[in-house]
């Protein structure tokens, strides 16, 4: 099982060692490694044995004598050295079952590894848990885990997920709790299945849980025009019934688009707790709102310059308010622009699932001198988009300036951006 080296961080042990891309580490201290949590275990050392594979097909056995928590300064081609445990499941809502043929090819992936949710925050059901996963989880004392609980009614669950094994996820969340191993739950809702009183139930199961639960996610089923089933999207009524049904129970907290739709208002930031959960859209608009306030604005710029944001439906309303204070700016004109989407339909209003002709359609009459983008439209590390086109295709066909926000929940570049004018 070798670790293929990806890169090497400059100035690192592993550049001074002469360790390159494509190098494959074959053990540490002549044991093998399964994942990334076997290589951060056995780095522990002030001194160990590297036994390296280099490119051309010669064997190095390199002694390292380094700091105890030194890091080597390699980066891997992936998490996990074997192969990544696939999901079994079948879930009614699954989004990778929602999507078109043609998209990039990672975006029909479907894993279900418990070393993924440890080492980089996926969420998994716990249905391919092994006697052996849980004992290596209880030996070597990880957590926390991101658990997809959805419900914890048994039949209900396995029901949603099309899987028998499905309904023993409450026994597997008591061997957490048990031998204490924290995790977070997201649930995904779907009306007419674990909503209402399913919903209060899992809820109530999940607090006899105590501390163990770190925190809880409530999530809209997201529905497209390719989905073939009987799937209801959340509307304003069970909206309203999901947020009266969490404010009863601690460390709970809903989704941004549960509050837009049932037309509340965004919690506070303690509502959140330690925003754990951003990448499930919880809290999201609020820690961009609470980020904008720490900046000092400019009360004016040298020449009339023209801003458009393109953001998605569920981020409007926090960006509408950062364009209202960004317009008393002199010679500033700020616009927000929504992208509408025709590739998946309506009822996505996400930025990660824009797509370059969406975008396109949108800002390519819009008169501005800018347009900016959140990154979560294109593939980390690249200007592609899902639908497999380029930041550079989209320019090319709208005349249009792009600038790309790394960081999705602050403005701090945008600011600087502003003040540099």
């Amino acid at each position: 099982m070798p670790a293929t080296v990806s890169s090497v961080k400059k100035g690192s042990i592993a550049q001074e060692l002469e360790i390159s891309q494509g190098d494959e580490i074959l053990s540490i201290d002549n044991t093998e490694m399964q994942d990334m949590i076997d290589y951060n275990f056995l780095c522990k050392s002030d001194l160990l044995t590297l036994t390296v594979k280099k490119t051309n097909g010669e064997i190095e056995e390199i002694e390292i004598e380094k700091d105890f928590d030194e890091d080597l300064g390699i980066v891997f081609e992936s998490a996990v050295f074997d192969k990544v445990k696939p999901c079994l499941n079948h879930c009614i809502f699954c989004f990778v079952d929602q999507q078109p043929k043609g998209l990039r090819k990672t975006l029909y992936i479907k894993d279900d590894d418990y070393r993924l949710s440890y080492l980089q925050g996926t969420y998994i059901t716990l249905t391919n848990l092994k006697e052996e996963d849980k004992e290596r989880i209880k030996r070597m004392r990880l957590g926390p885990f991101y658990v997809s609980v959805h419900t914890t009614n048994p039949e209900l669950r396995a029901k949603m997920l099309k899987n028998p094994n499905a309904g023993k996820a409450l026994e597997n969340l008591k061997w957490f709790r048990k031998n204490k191993i924290p995790f977070h739950a997201q649930i995904v809702l779907c009306p007419g299945y674990n909503d209402g009183a399913e919903l209060e139930r899992t809820l109530s199961d999940l607090a006899e849980l105590k501390n163990t639960v770190l925190s809880v996610a409530i999530v809209p089923v997201g529905v497209t025009q390719f989905r073939d089933g009987e799937l209801k999207q959340v509307d304003r009524d069970c909206a309203i019934q999901t947020l009266d049904i969490a404010s009863k129970f601690k460390r709970v907290c809903c989704s941004d688009e549960f509050f837009l739709l049932a037309e509340r208002e965004i919690p506070p930031a303690k509502y959140y707790g330690n925003f754990c959960q951003l990448d499930d859209g919880v809290g999201s608009i609020r820690m961009l709102l609470e980020d904008f306030k720490k900046y000092k604005l400019p009360k004016k710029i040298s020449k009339p310059f023209k801003i458009s944001f393109a953001t998605s439906f569920a981020a409007e309303r926090a960006i509408n308010y950062v364009a209202e204070k960004l317009n008393k700016i002199k010679n500033l004109t700020v616009t927000v622009n929504p992208v509408k989407s025709d590739y998946w339909g309506q009822n996505i209003t996400v930025a990660g699932l824009i797509t370059s002709d969406d975008l396109i359609n949108t800002v390519k009459n819009i008169d501005t001198d800018l347009v900016i983008i959140p990154s979560v439209m294109l593939k980390p590390y690249s200007e592609d988009f899902l639908d497999g086109k380029t930041l550079s295709y989209v320019k090319e066909k709208t005349g249009k300036e792009f600038f790309v926000v790394k960081d999705i929940y602050s403005m701090r570049e945008v600011v600087e951006i502003i003040s540099s004018l």
